[in-house]
Formats: C-alpha cells, sequence, structure tokens
C-alpha cells in the first residue's frame, strides 16, 4: 500500500524575505499543500545561530507566517506553526545524537562554509543537522522539499535515522529529498545567488521606494543601448523570467539580442512587473500585520497539530530506547 504523502520543511526567520526564498522554496510549499499532507514551521530555534535579539526575532517570525499566508498558504490545508512550540524536538535531537558519531557532523557542508567565511564555530552551528534532524522526523514525514544546499541535511537525516532505527528496532521513516527546480539559481542584484547574507536582496513586501532602489541597483555591465546582449547572462533578465508570462519573457529576450535595448529599461519592465505580480499579495500582508491576533490563531492551532504529531514519535522512540 503507498503511504500518503506527508512534507515537512521549514524557513528561517533571519530576515526579511526576498525573491530567493519565495522561488527557492515558498512557491514550493504552497504548490504541495495541494499534493499531499504539508507541514510548515517556522525555524526560530535555528535563528538563534545568527539572531540574538529577542524583539527582531519575534517579529521576522510573525512576518514570516503572514507571508505565507499572504501568498496563498491555507492553514486549512497545511499546518503552519512555530518551530519552538514544540519543545518535544529537543529531547528527539538528544536521543538521535547519542547514536551518530562525530564525523557525519564534520562533513557538515554549510557548518564547513559559515565558519570559513568567519562566523563562530558555536556549538549549535554545529548541531544544527541533529535538531534539523528531529523537525523532520518528529511529524514521520516521508518526503522533504528543500533547496539543494539542504540535500546533504536531508541526507544526514537518513543517516541518523538509520542508526537509531538500527539500534533500537523500526521507529523513523527515512524521508526522501525533493529538489526545487528553481532552488538555489536566483540571483541577487550582483549576480550571485540571491542571499541575505550577501546584501543583495530583492525583498518581497519591501515598499515602493525600497523596492526600485533594489532593482534600478542591479549590477551590470558597460555594454551601451545599441549593443546586443545575450539575455542569458543576464541578471535583469533571469529575474524578469521568474515573474513574466512565456509571451513577455521571449520579447525581452528578443529586444535585447536584436540592441537598442538598454538595461536601465529593462529595470523598468522588471520593475512593473514585481508590481504586478506580488501586489495582490503585498496588500494581504500589510492586513495580516494590521492584526497580529489571527496571525498567533492559525499558529497556535498549527502547533497544537503539529505537537500532537510529534508527542507520538517522541513516545515511540522512548519507548524503543527503554525510557517509558
Amino acid at each position: 500500500m503507498t503511504q500518503p504523502k506527508r512534507f515537512l520543511s521549514g524557513i528561517q526567520p533571519s530576515g526579511k524575505l526576498h525573491l530567493g526564498n519565495y522561488f527557492g522554496a515558498i512557491a514550493q510549499h504552497l504548490a504541495l499543500q495541494h499534493e499531499g499532507e504539508a507541514f510548515y514551521f517556522i525555524a526560530n530555534y535555528h535563528a538563534l545561530t545568527t539572531i540574538n535579539d529577542a524583539a527582531q526575532l519575534r517579529a521576522l517570525t510573525r512576518e514570516v507566517a503572514a507571508a505565507y499566508l499572504a501568498l496563498g498558504l491555507d492553514p486549512q490545508r497545511a499546518v503552519l506553526f512555530r518551530q519552538s512550540d514544540v519543545p518535544e524536538l529537543h529531547e528527539l535531537a538528544w536521543l538521535l545524537a547519542t547514536v551518530t558519531g562525530m564525523g557525519l557532523l564534520e562533513r557538515a557542508h554549510a557548518y564547513k562554509d559559515k565558519v570559513a567565511r568567519g562566523i563562530a564555530p558555536k556549538v549549535g552551528l554545529f548541531y544544527y543537522p541533529v535538531l534539523m534532524a528531529a523537525d523532520i522526523l518528529a511529524y514521520r514525514s516521508n518526503v522533504v522539499p528543500v533547496g539543494a544546499d539542504q540535500v546533504q541535511h536531508v541526507e544526514m537525516t537518513r543517516d541518523m535515522a538509520g542508526y537509531f532505527n538500527h539500534t533500537y528496532g523500526e521507529v523513523f521513516v527515512l524521508p526522501e529529498v525533493r529538489v526545487s527546480e528553481v532552488a538555489g539559481i536566483v540571483p541577487g542584484t550582483d549576480g550571485q545567488k540571491m542571499s541575505k547574507s550577501y546584501g543583495n536582496v530583492i525583498e518581497l513586501f519591501a515598499d515602493d521606494a525600497a523596492l526600485k532602489k533594489s532593482v534600478m541597483g542591479i549590477v551590470t555591465d558597460s555594454a551601451p543601448v545599441e549593443a546586443p546582449k545575450d539575455p542569458e547572462r543576464n541578471t535583469i533578465f533571469q529575474l524578469y523570467a521568474l515573474v513574466a508570462t512565456p509571451e513577455e519573457k521571449a520579447a525581452m529576450a528578443d529586444a535585447f539580442r536584436a540592441g537598442g535595448y538598454g538595461y536601465g529599461e529593462a529595470k523598468k519592465a522588471l520593475l512593473a512587473k514585481l508590481k504586478t505580480f506580488f501586489g495582490p499579495a503585498r496588500e494581504r500582508f500589510a492586513a495580516l500585520l494590521a492584526r497580529p491576533d489571527d496571525i498567533e490563531d492559525v499558529l497556535r492551532d498549527g502547533a497544537r497539530r503539529a505537537r500532537a504529531e510529534a508527542l507520538a514519535t517522541i513516545e515511540a522512540a522512548r519507548a524503543a530506547c527503554g525510557l517509558a
């Protein structure tokens, strides 16, 4: 008998949401809520590795919830909740840590990359994959939609679940990874991958002035207006292609190849398209932030549903270990 699909993914409230977050993760999450059971958590425990301001963390967490709801998440279909509202995660993470070797965690690309960029190698950052494994396994999810940079963490989760099952018996479902086709390739305003840490983002819900400043600040080469240009090597076109219709995309590509089409004109077209594409969601987002109690109601109900699943999982794991 085929097991029903249960999706699980999370997003850190570590900064303002941007186009990379939407096309790399959120859009996929919204689509998957119609394919099976979906559990989406706001990873505020994980965010503590980078944010140490309580008021900022609370505000960003609320904004992530408002963003998902404004962009189309249906809380009757999908379970949306704060990671910190499920404290059982930490007991589950500890049980996993007791069967996980140091070598597995030492091979984590994300940890090594962050340390190489000068981020202090704190225990929480090193332990991140274990807590992420608990996030995935607590709700018995069998499909984990992630960006390409998170695939290793899902593979590590499978390893940890396998270690536990080998030691104590079959308790955990080994999840499969599903990689977004767009994830990891949304360019920032400087041409690198769009990332808060690079300071090259275009925010989803920026006001008109800030949005214009970001778009008009996209870095381009010095090719004159009259010169033909390759759209595929052009950050403006790559971003425009994410929000444009196939016909609009083809028209801009032809204009660049023909010459006589400047970057300034293309930026204006991108700006207009972004306003159209995200305009209704921006209005809903502002309205939701003005009603924080409504957001809190959704998160509380999500926490209730998520915690019921986590409690069942931790009870099974405790019994397997001899703790029950």
